[in-house]
C-alpha cells in the first residue's frame, strides 16, 4: 500500500507540472473481457462527458478500455484511478 501512495504522489506532481488544468486526460485500462467489468468502468465515468472506447485483444481474453475525459485537477484524476482499483476486480491501469 505504501508503494501505491508513493506512486500517486509522484503522479500528482507529474500531472501538475505537465498540464494546465482543467484539461482532457486519457485513462487506459486493461480488464479481462467481461461486459460487467467494462460497464463498471463506464459507470464510474458516467455524467462526466467521457468518450469511452474499447478494443478486444487478438484472442479475446482481455479488453482495453480508453477513457478520454476533461478533469478539473490532478487530485480528481487520482481519485478516479483509486475508485477503479477498488471497484473493478482484475483491472490493470496503464
Amino acid at each position: 500500500m505504501k508503494n501505491q501512495e508513493e506512486f500517486y504522489k509522484k503522479l500528482k506532481l507529474q500531472l501538475a507540472d505537465t498540464a494546465l488544468w482543467p484539461t482532457a486526460y486519457l485513462y487506459k485500462f486493461i480488464v479481462p473481457t467481461d461486459v460487467t467489468k467494462i460497464e463498471q468502468i463506464e459507470t464510474i465515468f458516467d455524467n462526466l462527458g467521457a468518450v469511452i472506447s474499447t478494443k478486444q485483444s487478438r484472442n479475446g481474453k482481455y479488453t482495453s478500455v480508453s477513457v478520454n475525459v476533461r478533469m478539473k485537477n490532478p487530485d480528481q484524476v487520482i481519485l478516479k484511478y483509486k475508485e477503479i482499483a477498488i471497484k473493478v476486480e482484475g483491472v490493470i491501469s496503464l
